[in-house]
């Protein structure tokens, strides 16, 4: 249905292809438990690539992973490959929580 249809008050049949009924609680639950989980990502995510790359470079070069300081390491290495484990863990995380509320659009 056409976004203007939503905004009048025609609210969709339940039943319908890839739409779910859901109590305003519920709703509200679902994206407390969605922007807390991405606001805990986006913290490590910030932590990893400005706390460790930049803020804790001094500290983390007297380590170093082949041959290169740690801060450096992380600064250009890590935190990409932290941001891409973040990316799986979200869409794990989201998986489940979308099956906690029945929002999940996966068949089967």
């Amino acid at each position: 249905m056409a976004t203007s249809e939503y905004q009048s008050g025609n609210k969709p049949e339940a039943g319908l292809s890839g739409e779910h009924t859901i109590s305003e609680s519920r709703f509200k639950a679902y994206w407390k438990e969605n922007l807390t989980l991405m606001g805990i990502l986006l913290a490590i995510w910030f932590s990893v690539s400005f706390g460790a790359g930049i803020l804790f470079r001094d500290v983390l070069d007297q380590v170093s992973i082949g041959g290169a300081p740690l801060g450096f390491w992380f600064a250009q290495q890590g935190a990409i490959y932290v941001f891409v484990i973040l990316i799986f863990v979200y869409s794990f995380m989201m998986h489940r929580i979308e099956r906690k509320y029945d929002v999940d659009d996966d068949e089967g």
